[in-house]
């Protein structure tokens, strides 16, 4: 069992470590540790382990390559990840393994975790990898949770952390409304920092979450929910270490002097920042975002519908689309279901239900019954921006819009108690950072998850068919189906959170099985995820296969040529360097679970 030391012991905030909780957060940071701890149950083992050693280096050898880093970088930089793996938890993570993991602990783990202070360090620890053949796995603040987490997907492989000693913000500029920050800088952090300069009329958007990087989040095409959404869509400037230790600077950044990097994202001639989004083509030490304005006035409101069905003609073409495209409906909202109403209340399921299999349906309606909200099925998310007059203009659209579905119902806000989740997604579309979306993890003992995340189009049809198959499968599996609806501009996600108990192997697999079996169901289909978890890479990216797998031969030429020895982040988003390629290193829905593949090409080294 967890002890009453780790449960108890105080959260780290922003002044104390980069990685943090502000202040303001401080008490629900502390109440979702506590609760988190008390339906934890898996041990933490006190017994040494030995260290993992990639595949294609002797043991002897990987020693003498991380000496000698450590005395480029400094030992204190450098570390032998031979510790007894610790999950930790959301605000206290590791950067070793997934902290939620799908298969065995062992099996995503690094060898070794090294921090580089700067740009030139990274380009060092680059160089130190391609002479020695090291893999290496960059990550930012490894809080890419439900996704793989801190995890390499290669075992053995050296994590970069780039997140501790690269964790500043390098600009704030309050007239173009732009920023520029280092990998170590966590949604949090960036909000503080223009809050304490006292620029009121600029708005960092946010996802769920706010303890995420900002590069890392933007990176993996993660999403908030202002008008400014889509993070991608709305960075603007990279510099990029490139596995053969070379530095460049896209878009306008490679114009010496310029003063437009961070404003206009294009540049000259072919627009490459493309390839550095969710791949392993380079690693990122410093990224531009755009920042939203302050747009005089904000309000969020809340519609119930009843029946399950009511999500088709939601989502039909006269109701959601038109709104959303049109921009009356303006922000990324969130059409979820009444199970994760009652799930984010943080208790366990094991409060309404003891019985196998999934939550009983009318289990879950008798309980919201009690809640403010009352009965439903689902719940509309929205907030409307600008002046009042502006406000209710646009809100009195949406009101006659939404009440054409028989029972649909606006909630009364001002009824909702000050910890109704209601109150989060508030303050999380007006660019505040909050940390309740965490509690649905509470829903089994030692609560993981992992996502499923396809793509289809602002469609009824679409959703009511991507609705019904993860809820048979799910059904099929036992698990419970927590599904919400990311409606963004001409598409929406479907995110699916399965939340499993990581101590029990069969949950485990029950949550993988599912997960690969939703996988191949929505390709056929025509459904994409849009990202997906390290040990479902190589599935979700064979299901991209048009043209005889043209797209992916298209990456593996650039990985080549970009990558020749193969040693950044091999088989990140699938793509594999050429001496993986043909050794059994996929994971795929038959390959069974073991991560590793039959070592790698002996190659020669080439001269960097």
């Amino acid at each position: 069992m967890s002890s009453f030391k780790e449960a108890t012991s105080k959260v780290p905030t922003l002044s104390e470590k980069h990685s943090g909780i502000p202040d303001y957060l401080l008490d629900k940071a502390q109440d979702a540790k506590a609760l988190i701890y008390e339906t934890r149950t898996k041990e933490t083992s006190t017994k040494q382990r030995l260290p993992v050693v990639p595949q294609g280096i002797e043991k002897k050898r990987f020693y003498e390559a991380l000496e000698e880093l450590a005395v480029q970088l400094g030992r204190e930089n450098v570390e032998v990840n031979h510790k007894p793996l610790v999950d930790g938890w959301y605000m206290e993570h590791p950067n070793t393994h997934d902290m939620m993991p799908i298969l065995d602990s062992e099996e995503l783990v690094a060898s070794a975790v090294v921090y580089p202070g700067s740009t030139e360090e990274v380009q060092d620890i680059v160089l130190w990898a391609n002479k020695y053949r090291v893999p290496i796995f960059p990550i930012s603040m490894g809080r890419n949770l439900g996704y793989g987490g801190a995890a390499p997907r290669v075992r053995g492989s050296v994590v970069i952390d780039l997140g501790k000693r690269m964790n500043s913000i390098l600009d704030i500029n309050p007239d173009d409304y732009t920023c520029l920050v280092e990998p170590g800088v966590s949604f949090y952090g960036l909000y503080e920092a223009i809050q304490a300069k006292g620029y009121t009329h600029m708005w960092v958007d946010t996802p769920d979450l706010g303890g995420g990087s900002i590069v890392g989040n933007t990176l993996d095409r993660g999403v908030g929910y202002t008008p400014y959404g889509d993070h991608w869509a709305c960075h603007s400037g990279l510099e990029v270490v490139l596995p053969t230790g070379e530095v460049i600077r896209t878009g306008m950044g490679a114009l010496p002097g310029n003063n437009t990097w961070q404003s206009f994202p294009y540049g000259f001639g072919p627009y490459s920042d493309g390839i550095f989004s969710q791949s392993n083509f380079g690693i990122v030490t410093k990224m531009g975002m755009t920042l939203m304005p302050n747009p005089g006035g904000h309000e969020s409101f809340m519609y119930a519908f009843d029946k399950e069905e009511d999500l088709g003609p939601l989502l039909q073409m006269d109701i959601i689309r038109p709104l959303r495209i049109g921009n009356i409906l303006e922000n990324v909202a969130q059409v979820r279901h009444v199970i994760q109403t009652l799930a984010v209340k943080g208790k366990p399921r094991s409060t309404y239900f003891k019985g196998e299999g999934p939550i009983p349906e009318e289990t879950v309606r008798e309980q919201v019954r009690k809640m403010p909200i009352g009965d439903h099925t689902w719940v509309y998310y929205g907030m409307s921006y600008g002046p009042e007059y502006i406000r209710k203009y646009k809100l009195e659209i949406i009101d006659k819009e939404f009440k054409k579905i028989p029972g649909a119902r606006r909630i009364d806000t001002s009824t909702l108690p000050s910890d109704e989740y209601f109150w989060s997604r508030d303050r999380i579309a007006s660019g505040v950072p909050d940390f309740v979306e965490l509690l649905w993890v509470n829903w089994v003992p030692n609560g993981a998850h992992v996502a499923f995340s396809p793509v289809s189009p602002i469609s009824g049809a679409d959703a009511m068919k991507l609705f019904n198959m993860g809820k048979r499968r799910h059904h099929e599996h036992g698990i419970d189906f927590l599904p919400a609806f990311c409606v963004g501009l001409r598409e929406m996600h479907l995110i699916v959170e399965i939340v499993y108990d990581k101590a029990d192997p069969k949950k485990r697999k029950a949550a993988n099985d599912c997960l690969r079996e939703m996988i191949d169901d929505a390709a056929k289909d025509g459904y994409g995820e849009y990202r997906t978890h390290l040990v479902l890479m190589d599935q979700v990216a064979g299901t991209y296969n048009w043209n005889d797998n043209a797209l992916m031969k298209f990456h593996d030429r650039l990985k080549d040529a970009l990558d020749p020895n193969g040693i950044l982040a091999p088989g990140k988003s699938g793509i594999w360097p050429a001496r993986y390629r043909g050794r059994g290193w996929e994971l795929t829905k038959t390959s069974g679970n073991r991560s590793e593949g039959n070592g790698v090409t002996p190659s020669v080294a080439t001269k960097l």
